[in-house]
């Protein structure tokens, strides 16, 4: 009977199947993504024990946010507190050439780290013996994947590489399984840190070293941050008086702080707001956006389900009758019910199931995971599928189930015209209240996809401070000592305007170098700066302008202690604009040795870092400049020019490949994340728009059906075709417009919480959403106007005639 019913309303059936299959497969996809995102760090055995040490600090000028410590943070930590069961260190090594057999390899990313590492983190053996395994200086393990690429197999214990810069050779201790890919560090070699001097190092004015600590099982690690504060004045105290010449009381008079704070390995991935980390880090925000979304779309597809579910089970009460006159039990009613509801259900996850299996592709790269629907890649998935079904299935068909039951025989065959009617008037403030509900979820993702959207324009048509476009980045430290011959050789062809050296690009990955200074040599005066060195010709190459003063130039010899600022340092210098020309600033190195700068030249301020943080003090000094190469173009033929390019930089035979990025790429990739939320947002707006609209077409046509004999008889009556299409649209157009009255304060103050994320950002204007309820009306109409004009235009003759 299910099956027969299912059947005989198609039109119902397919809306019904393929909405809720819709809602079903979006909230899978994302569900995965939630799930990876949450599970990152949590396979290590002992992940709810350990926990980061990370340097925080307050400084005139800026904030010091550092997720590395110090060299002696680790030893200290572990002597000091017993409570610190273990403590280890990891310190990166880059991407370093290696040589094996004559070839060279330059992909695989290296890191350092103490003997005791593995039994902090569990990152299984596939041989050697891991407790053991980096005692010993320049020794190594790889990863099962690196041993294949260098050897062809991982029974590799032995075997020596070389690091080709750095002549040296590294003896393989061990082979370890590929670290996954939900770790907040992923490395292919493992190199021993007893190898690095600066690991022996005992100065607490470097960081770089991060450091992990090992904590009792259920112990709370604020008890131990709260002890930190006497770690710091007993270690770091005596050091920066050596190095800057006050107390650590004279500091924080000032307003300035040190502090060494713990956090959660688990934390790392989604709540960490670092400058600096080992692997680009998502963020909690986004997670909880895509839950939401996750959640809006299965809400969505629900209530249209029941939507529909109640409006087409109104008709059905004559049936209800005919089945009690004839003996039904009221549960065996109920059972009927919710076993339709339960098949469409069933019918609409199988459909799911094949339509996230083949948007998966596109979803992994929209959101740049690898994700899989893979029964053993997701615990759990095959039965929560089921059980979601089943719960849909008996909560959606429940209403109908247990109020057309509930129906007396004999009124239902003696009027049931007034029966049905009845039903309908009882459910029709549940159904309005759904479809309200849905287009409010609708209007606040048109908006949050307009505002993102509008966020990222903001940020691509900003003026920077510098010239992003026709900008070529070339990683040139490969060509050593015939780096400058390259660099004349391009300076010679016409297609390139300028060329710079230096180890500071103002967007994407760049060396980064804090610098404490104390203005006019006052040591009761420490301003934290970031520092760039560059050479003559970066500021002309990058387009920047001088506010007041000159570039570096050769025709000054004193450069090499002349120094530029932004227009920034000059304010948290306490300078006037036109009185930095010639002033002096001072800085101690970490042995206390003084060295003193003049002024020469003021930049206008410039974006170097993302626009979720405000332009903060620089300080630029003169190099010779090694790091990257920038080549500014004329803009004609650039294709030719790289292919150009890469024959010169073969003719010096360099052992990494040649290669390239833009500029312009560079500073976009730095907002990757919001460009994906943007799309994933879109994405589902439109599938969010498409489903309820499904809905709202299956109840305009329910709708039409239950008025037919009124439409009859008012066009007999003289009602014209466009009063008719008005009289079936404007029930549900004043439900879209009740929608988009909730939905605006809900969407602003969702967008407002988002943008405050950004120094630098859009207004939230009212044009936005109204755009966002022009079109979720514009659709609704477009939807309930296909079901109103054939009603309307119906022969009244059809209309009017005997049952």
């Amino acid at each position: 009977m299910a099956w027969r019913n299912l059947v005989r309303n198609r039109v119902f059936s397919a809306i019904n199947i393929s909405g809720l299959a819709i809602g079903l497969a979006s909230c899978m996809l994302i569900s995965l993504y939630v799930i990876d995102e949450l599970s990152f760090d949590r396979f290590h055995e002992k992940s709810g024990r350990i926990f980061r040490a990370t340097f925080k600090g307050t400084m005139q000028g800026g904030v010091i946010n550092e997720s590395h410590a110090m060299p002696p943070t680790a030893a200290a930590l572990k002597a000091d507190y017993p409570e610190v069961l273990e403590a280890t260190r990891l310190r990166q090594g880059g991407r370093p050439l290696v040589l094996l057999n004559g070839k060279i390899y330059n992909d695989e990313k290296l890191a350092f780290v103490d003997s005791n590492f593995f039994s902090v983190f569990t990152l299984p053996f596939i041989q050697g013996n891991s407790r053991n395994a980096l005692l010993e200086p320049n020794t190594i393990v790889l990863s099962e994947t690196t041993a294949r690429k260098y050897f062809g197999k991982t029974d590799v214990l032995g075997r020596i590489v070389t690091f080709k810069d750095w002549k040296q050779t590294y003896r393989v201790t061990g082979v370890m399984k590929d670290i996954p890919s939900n770790s907040h560090f992923r490395f292919d070699l493992l190199g021993s840190m007893a190898t690095l001097a600066e690991a022996k190092s005992t100065s607490w004015m470097t960081s770089e070293f991060f450091t992990y600590l090992v904590l009792p099982e259920g112990y709370d690690y604020k008890k131990l941050e709260a002890k930190l504060p006497a770690t710091v004045d007993k270690y770091i105290s005596p050091q920066l008086k050596q190095s800057m010449g006050v107390t650590m009381a004279e500091f924080r008079q000032q307003g300035n702080n040190l502090e060494l704070r713990l956090q959660p390995l688990t934390d790392i991935h989604l709540h960490s707001d670092f400058q600096y980390d080992l692997d680009a880090n998502g963020d909690i925000t986004y997670v909880y956006i895509f839950g939401a979304v996750a959640l809006m779309m299965l809400l969505i597809a629900c209530i249209n389900f029941m939507n529909l579910s109640t409006a087409g089970s109104s008709k059905r009460a004559r049936e209800v009758g005919v089945r009690k006159v004839m003996g039904s039990e009221k549960s065996e009613l109920v059972w009927q019910f919710l076993m339709e509801s339960t098949l469409l259900t069933s019918l609409a996850l199988v459909l799911a199931i094949l339509l996230a299996a083949m948007a998966l592709p596109l979803f992994n790269g929209l959101s740049g995971k690898n994700l899989s629907l893979r029964w053993d890649a997701v615990p759990g998935l095959i039965p929560s599928l089921i059980g979601f079904g089943l719960f849909v299935g008996i909560f959606a068909g429940s209403y109908p189930a247990f109020f057309l039951s509930s129906f007396k025989p004999i009124a239902v065959l003696k009027g049931g015209a007034s029966v049905i009617k009845l039903s309908s008037g009882r459910s029709i403030s549940l159904r309005s209240g759904l479809v309200v509900f849905q287009f409010i979820m609708s209007i606040v993702l048109i908006v949050g996809t307009t505002v993102v959207y509008r966020q990222l324009q903001f940020i691509r048509n900003k003026k920077l401070g510098y010239n992003k476009d026709q900008v070529v980045v070339i990683p040139s430290w490969a060509l050593g000592k015939n780096t400058e011959t390259f660099r004349q050789a391009l300076m010679q062809d016409s297609r390139v305007e300028r060329v710079s050296l230096s180890g500071y690009v103002p967007a994407g990955p760049s060396d980064n170098n804090n610098f404490t200074v104390n203005p006019d040599g006052q040591a009761d005066r420490i301003v934290k700066t970031l520092r760039y060195e560059i050479d003559y010709d970066y500021i002309p190459t990058l387009g920047m302008e001088m506010a007041r003063g000159r570039n570096f130039s050769k025709e000054y010899g004193t450069d090499s202690s002349g120094i530029i600022i932004n227009e920034t340092a000059v304010r948290h210098f306490g300078w006037t604009p036109g009185s930095a020309l010639d002033r002096i600033i001072t800085r101690n190195d970490n042995a206390g040795k003084k060295t003193t700068y003049r002024v020469i030249g003021v930049v206008k301020d410039f974006h170097f870092r993302s626009m979720h943080e405000q332009i903060g003090p620089l300080v630029m000094t003169l190099s010779n400049g090694w790091g990257w190469m920038m080549v500014k173009t004329r803009g004609a033929e650039v294709s030719g020019l790289l292919a150009s390019m890469k024959r010169n930089w073969d003719s010096f035979h360099p052992d990494m490949r040649f290669s390239y990025t833009f500029l312009d790429e560079r500073f976009n990739e730095t907002y990757k994340a919001e460009q994906k939320t943007g799309q994933i947002l879109g994405t589902f707006a439109g599938l969010t728009i498409f489903v309820a609209c499904l809905g709202l077409f299956g109840l305009a046509t329910f709708t039409a059906e239950q008025r037919t004999k009124e439409i009859g008889v008012r066009k007999v009556l003289g009602a014209s075709v466009a009063g008719i299409i008005a009289l079936l649209s404007r029930d549900f157009m004043k439900l879209v417009l009740i929608a988009l009255m909730i939905a605006t304060p809900a969407g602003w103050w969702l967008m407002d919480r988002w943008l405050q994320e950004f120094a630098y950002k859009i207004d939230l204007t009212w044009w936005i959403f109204a755009l966002a309820g022009a079109v979720a009306v514009l659709v609704a109409l477009i939807t309930i106007s296909y079901q109103s004009v054939r009603a309307a235009l119906m022969n009244p003759v059809q209309s009017l005639r005997s049952e």
